[in-house]
């Protein structure tokens, strides 16, 4: 499954209104741990389906990330019906982004 850039003009399209569970990524170009999450995100999406794998640049979108609360990436959240319902916080593992969608979905 292929991963969606959200910016402010998309981001009803692909957040607010998706149908499906909505797993945000929160980075930052200059970040190495969000460069290291970004291939393990690339990796859960290839084999998980249960949620729409998303990213979005903080520094570029930062009010959006205000809305989020987002003070430092990466951060992950899970969105359901345009509501955050969980967020992760740091660099994590393939297995640990599939495990952390199937606790919270």
């Amino acid at each position: 499954m292929e991963i969606i850039n959200v910016t402010l003009e998309n981001y009803q399209k692909e957040i607010s209104k998706s149908e499906k569970p909505v797993l945000l990524d929160f980075y930052a170009d200059w970040c190495m741990p969000c460069k290291v999450v970004a291939e393990e995100l690339k990796l859960a999406a290839e084999e998980y389906d249960k949620v729409k794998f998303c990213k979005m640049d903080a520094e570029a979108c930062a009010d959006i990330a205000m809305i989020y609360g987002i003070i430092s990436v990466p951060v992950l959240v899970l969105i359901k019906d345009g509501k955050e319902i969980a967020r992760k916080l740091g660099g994590c593992e393939k297995q640990d982004i599939i495990d952390f969608c199937e606790a919270n979905i």
